[in-house]
């Protein structure tokens, strides 16, 4: 049977088997699509994602990639329906451009040579970025976002296989919402959404997923300060939470949260009363 679509969602006839019975229902499936993402023509990577939201997704994953710098730098985004995926043709400043070329050219270059495996690992660990302060958030308010998390997550509801990454305002409602099959990628989704003109920036984000090495990665080069996750924090993403001024708080559900680095943005008590606060 062809399953392949760029809808969202796929309904599948399912058999449930439930204590020795079954009985015939209706399943909804998340779809994830192949999505290239093309540099000036020259194709860069290829990932599975969500088929919504791609145009968001480009931006994002292009400025926290740090191919550009800021948006000004990408000129242009096409997207082009195939049976096999998405092509994102993105059209960068030649400056960027030649940048991205000769990060491809060092990595090919290392190929062949005993090397090349801590070659990559160093390619994989981007220059730390510290980012600003100045922004504040009092904690009493995460339970405002907690409370409404469902209801941002309508994907979620139906398939149980997305992530979602969600701005905060200082009031701690939910200001935009992004869903993915990939955590990063949802993250991408939410970064390319409020770098455009005219967009509300978040005062602080809220992951669904763990917040990883790679997640707060992304936080960094996007400047968010305040980094909330609902499930746990790796020691590679404290290790570089740490070092890039990021306030980072894990566990974020049930009443609790574990505040890991920077506490100095979160203001309405104690770190003793952290977990009564949500």
């Amino acid at each position: 049977m062809y399953y392949y679509s760029h809808d969202v969602v796929t309904e599948k006839q399912v058999t449930l088997m439930e204590q020795g019975q079954t009985s015939e229902l209706t399943d909804y499936l998340a779809n994830e699509v192949r999505v290239a993402l093309v540099y000036n023509g020259i194709a860069h990577t290829v990932m599975l994602a969500s088929p919504q939201d791609l145009e968001a997704f480009a931006i994002g994953f292009t400025l926290s990639e740090r191919i550009v710098r800021n948006i000004n730098e990408i000129k242009g985004i096409e997207l082009e329906y195939t049976e096999e995926g998405v092509l994102v043709q993105i059209e960068i400043t030649q400056r960027c451009f030649m940048e991205l070329k000769q990060q491809r050219r060092n990595m090919a270059g290392r190929t062949g040579c005993g090397l090349c495996g801590v070659a990559q690992l160093e390619e994989a660990v981007k220059p730390v970025i510290r980012v600003d302060d100045g922004a504040e958030f009092n904690i009493n308010n995460l339970k405002v976002a907690l409370n409404f998390v469902k209801d941002n997550q309508q994907h979620f509801k139906l398939t149980g296989a997305t992530h979602a990454a969600m701005g905060l305002n200082n009031d701690g409602h939910i200001i935009d919402a992004y869903e993915d099959i990939g955590r990063h990628i949802a993250l991408d989704k939410l970064i390319g959404a409020f770098s455009q003109k005219h967009a509300e920036r978040p005062i602080a984000v809220l992951l669904t997923s763990r917040a990883s090495f790679e997640m707060v990665q992304k936080a960094a080069s996007a400047n968010i300060q305040i980094l909330f996750a609902m499930s746990a924090v790796t020691s590679l993403a404290l290790e570089l939470a740490e070092k890039s001024n990021i306030t980072l708080v894990g566990f974020c559900r049930n009443g609790r949260a574990t505040l890991y680095t920077h506490g100095h943005r979160l203001t309405g008590l104690s770190r003793a009363g952290l977990a009564k606060a949500i």
